[in-house]
């Protein structure tokens, strides 16, 4: 893992903005995952701006009007604009989310006014009850240090990376975004979902709490090597 490098956000606008897609038509599992994903960019972008000693309301400007020059004003006006834009998204989401959650209570209203009542263990399974869709492997451990913050983890070499925080099969750009995500978090916990497979054992599917961290005595902040599938 020590050949990722530091997270990059482009130096100058895009063409066209950014955008999550619509999610009206996601299922309530899914805009949990969307939910989850959009807090862990923000998180790993808010990093960005703090390695940088600056908010999002920092003047970026010198006294005399002229862009500062210790620091990267092209890097951290685009870091903020998709922050703005993700605000925007999550807000969204978070009223989508909501609306489904009313409207998933009051049929179950209303299944129980038109049927005999059932006891409380038969009653409608509530949203965050469905059943997890496993995601499809993007990178495998290639090797893992001892003492290392991924032994730490119980990561183990051959494991099958399903998602690594906010980073899945569909937005890992090469394992760069696995990089933007192990900077942006430095001594917080991420969470890892790993497939492993073990010679006459059946596959297991594990939740692993991976903490990256720069003082455990070896190189980069994970201690292991994963490669993209």
């Amino acid at each position: 893992m020590s050949n990722l490098h530091a997270p990059t956000v482009p130096s100058g606008p895009t063409s066209a903005p950014v955008t999550n897609g619509s999610a009206a038509h996601l299922s309530f599992a899914e805009l949990q995952r969307k939910k989850d994903a959009i807090e862990g960019e923000l998180k790993a972008l808010s990093g960005v701006l703090d390695s940088h000693g600056v908010d999002m309301n920092t003047n970026l400007l010198t006294p005399d009007g002229f862009p500062r020059s210790d620091i990267d004003v092209a890097q951290i006006r685009t870091t903020r604009s998709r922050i703005i834009h993700l605000r925007n998204d999550y807000k969204e989401l978070m009223a989508l989310i909501e609306k489904r959650l009313h409207e998933h209570f009051a049929s179950i209203q209303d299944d129980q006014e038109e049927s005999t009542p059932v006891p409380t263990d038969q009653s409608a399974p509530l949203p965050d009850l469905i059943p997890e869709v496993l995601e499809q492997p993007f990178a495998k451990v290639n090797s893992v240090v001892d003492n290392s913050p991924a032994a730490t983890a119980g990561l183990k070499a051959g494991d099958l990376i399903r998602s690594f925080g906010y980073v899945n099969q569909s937005n890992h750009d090469s394992l760069r975004k696995v990089a933007e995500c192990v900077q942006g978090n430095e001594g917080q916990n991420i969470l890892v979902k790993v497939s492993r497979s073990s010679a006459g054992t059946r596959t297991q599917e594990l939740r692993l709490t991976l903490t990256p961290r720069r003082d455990w005595g070896g190189r980069g902040m994970l201690g292991c090597h994963i490669l993209p599938l």
